[in-house]
């Protein structure tokens, strides 16, 4: 795991979340060109973010994303921002978004790496479609 560390002048961190999220009502709209899109616009801003993907699954109804965090970062920014910016994109894109009240519900899911490996977590997200 050396290799996944992040190195800064004072500081050498690890910080790996799991997020889950889910559109506004558990519509399932995440489908085709949608999820398409979607996966694009993730990559595109947690690049912005300095943050890497390390898993990511798109469902119809929900979202799984494991990534790699500076610590300059909290968890709740993270999710701000990705939500708010693939919303407003996404709605943009495709009209039939905006019957939704609102894109993405308030509420997610956010877990550490902590004792479980980036392996193990990386896994199960790529599992996900198989269940």
């Amino acid at each position: 795991m050396p290799g996944n560390y992040r190195h800064k002048t004072t500081s050498v961190t690890l910080i790996n979340y799991h997020f889950v999220w889910i559109p506004k009502r558990r519509k399932k709209v995440l489908v085709g060109n949608v999820a398409i899109k979607l996966e694009e616009l993730l990559y595109e801003k947690t690049s912005l973010l300095e943050c890497e993907i390390l898993a990511l699954e798109i469902m119809e109804d929900h979202v799984h994303l494991f990534v790699s965090c500076p610590p300059t970062l909290a968890p709740d920014q993270i999710m701000f921002r990705l939500k708010g910016y693939t919303s407003r994109v996404l709605r943009q894109e495709f009209p039939h978004l905006l019957r939704l009240p609102s894109m993405w519900t308030r509420s997610y899911f956010c877990g550490t790496a902590g004792d479980a490996s980036s392996e193990t977590i990386k896994k199960y997200i790529a599992n996900q479609k198989t269940r």
